[in-house]
């Protein structure tokens, strides 16, 4: 068994036929359909594992902590249980819907570090330095504050700021000047530096999803060459020698071939795209023979080098019921916060999973920060659960540069079986050094004198923690992921890069990835706003290459 050979497909009444496959309507997948159809030249199909984006709480911004746990929407993965963090499995949310996790995200939009971005053209990416990927965060950006040297307006892609200042947040960054951080109005412009408030992917207190931003556009483009088939997830890629050509889907209990005369791409994700090339005879031969799955290609890097952002929150109480554990825990504070959402689109209801925050160096000879920092004014001991029944807020702690490397295999030749996702938090010494440095800078600003009107106590993890091994401890008992997966299909010119500059499959023809799996290595931010910049510059090369 492996990825299917063309031999018969071509022939079955059921096969669709397009110039671009692109598996996979998330944060990549709708990007890369919109620009690949605009001209009207080309045929693409667009397929998605999961429903259309219907689910009401999708287009309210503070719905995602109703999404956390639907699994109508989400992949709901877990780890095997991680050494670093008390052997236990961590929750991975990813979307499977259209627009992907940009549907249920938190909304930020973060693009990461010049630096970031220079380092992939060192590792030998060239063409990926900042200079060049800035023109495509501009090409997708429409940008509530206007353009200017590193922001565009006129983009599919609306960045606003936040339509709830509240008192707990402005202290946030208060308190954060007062220990010696600048304040920063715009993480993505010439410094990340600082504290500040998080721009976020809305417009007018809606939630923009590249489903909302590119997909639906497309689709009323007037040219009828874009189909999108949902509920159909991809079970295998089709294969013409080592060309690829189509790929195979199930909808409707029923296996499905779509025929690609251009290209296939697949844009599923760091757990779903190097799975499905896993399942395809493409990735780690022993892996591979161990599930009777024929190997096509021994790609030892399909599915290495996972990363993540690990957090860690600190939990403070509140003498002010002004958080939102006040409005969701009181009836009509609840009622009256829905009425103010629906009448002006104000209000908590549009809150982000971080409104205010700040991004900071534990060692003040590094060149760029290595924490970030998500200021919420609630607080909950995990995410998607209830909110704590007192006045509430909370702060977490983000390394951006992790050290640690996991990995994703299949369990199975069966598509439907959930990948073995092992991620390594806190692997090394820089790993659990930088989240102890971090947390330590994080207590000294939420008890600046700023943040005193606010602070009745610190809930969690309390004064007891005071030595490095307290922290240390904490972290292990608290860690959870930023849902920051990214490099298990690494761009590349190493011998285990899975993708060449371009996105090309490594000996493999016809076939690209493009999402957050071929980044280099993990970003200093938040992941959405870079890939959908990956995207848009891929579907220039798409087309460049077409010619």
């Amino acid at each position: 068994m492996s990825g299917s050979t063309a031999s018969g497909h071509r022939a079955s009444a059921d096969a669709i036929e397009a110039d671009y496959v692109i598996v996979g309507a998330g944060s990549a997948g709708c990007v890369l359909a919109n620009r690949l159809s605009a001209s009207g030249k080309y045929s693409v199909l667009l397929l998605e594992a999961g429903p259309q984006d219907r689910n009401i709480w999708i287009h309210v911004p503070l719905g995602y902590g109703k999404l956390f746990k639907e699994k109508s929407v989400n992949w709901m993965y877990e780890t095997e249980p991680e050494p670093g963090l008390n052997d236990r499995k961590v929750f991975q949310p990813r979307g499977k819907v259209l627009g992907g996790s940009s549907s249920i995200n938190g909304l930020l939009y973060v693009r990461g570090q010049h630096e970031d971005y220079d380092r992939w053209r060192q590792l030998g990416n060239a063409g990926w330095g900042y200079d060049d990927v800035l023109p495509y965060f501009k090409k997708a950006e429409n940008q509530a504050r206007g353009s200017d040297e590193y922001h565009g307006v006129g983009g599919p892609l609306p960045v606003s700021d936040s339509r709830c200042p509240d008192p707990l947040s402005e202290a946030f960054i208060a308190a954060a000047a007062q220990t010696g951080l600048p304040v920063n109005n715009d993480f993505n412009g010439a410094t990340q530096e600082g504290a500040g408030w998080f721009q976020t992917t809305t417009k007018g207190g809606r939630r923009a999803s590249t489903a909302r931003a590119y997909l639906r556009p497309a689709l009323k483009n007037g040219h009828g060459n874009l189909r999108v088939e949902t509920d159909a997830p991809a079970q295998r890629l089709v294969f013409e020698g080592k060309r690829a050509v189509g790929v195979q889907f199930k909808q409707h209990g029923k296996i499905r071939t779509a025929l690609a005369r251009k290209e296939v791409l697949v844009s599923s994700g760091a757990y779903n795209s190097p799975q499905l090339l896993q399942l395809s005879g493409v990735g780690p031969a022993d892996l591979l023979k161990r599930h009777g799955i024929d190997v096509l290609l021994d790609a030892p890097g399909v599915g290495a080098d996972l990363q993540d952002h690990m957090q860690v929150r600190m939990v403070m109480e509140c003498p002010q019921k002004i958080t939102l554990n006040d409005f969701v825990n009181n009836p009509v504070r609840k009622m009256m916060m829905g009425l103010q959402y629906a009448a002006f689109r104000k209000g908590p209801l549009t809150y982000a999973a971080g409104t205010t925050g700040a991004f900071f160096k534990t060692d003040p000879r590094m060149a760029s920060p290595d924490i970030q920092i998500h200021f919420l004014p609630f607080s909950t001991d995990k995410m998607g659960e209830k909110l704590h029944p007192f006045s509430g807020y909370s702060a977490s702690v983000c390394q951006l540069r992790p050290e640690s490397r996991g990995s994703l295999k299949i369990k199975s030749a069966d598509p439907s079986v959930a990948p073995e996702i092992r991620i390594n938090y806190l692997a090394t010494e820089t790993d659990r050094t930088a989240n102890v440095e971090g947390l330590k800078i994080l207590r000294k600003i939420l008890n600046a004198p700023a943040m005193k009107p606010f602070i009745t106590k610190e809930v969690d993890p309390g004064p007891g923690t005071v030595t490095d091994d307290d922290w240390l401890a904490f972290c292990r008992k608290r860690g959870s992921t930023v849902y920051h997966p990214t490099s298990t299909c690494r761009m590349g010119s190493d011998a285990r890069a899975v993708v060449d500059q371009r996105l090309r499959v490594r000996g493999i023809e016809g076939l690209r990835v493009v999402d957050a799996s071929i980044m280099p290595d993990l970003m200093s931010g938040n992941t959405n706003a870079p890939v959908i910049m990956i995207a848009e510059k891929a579907s220039d090369m798409i087309l460049e290459d077409a010619r």
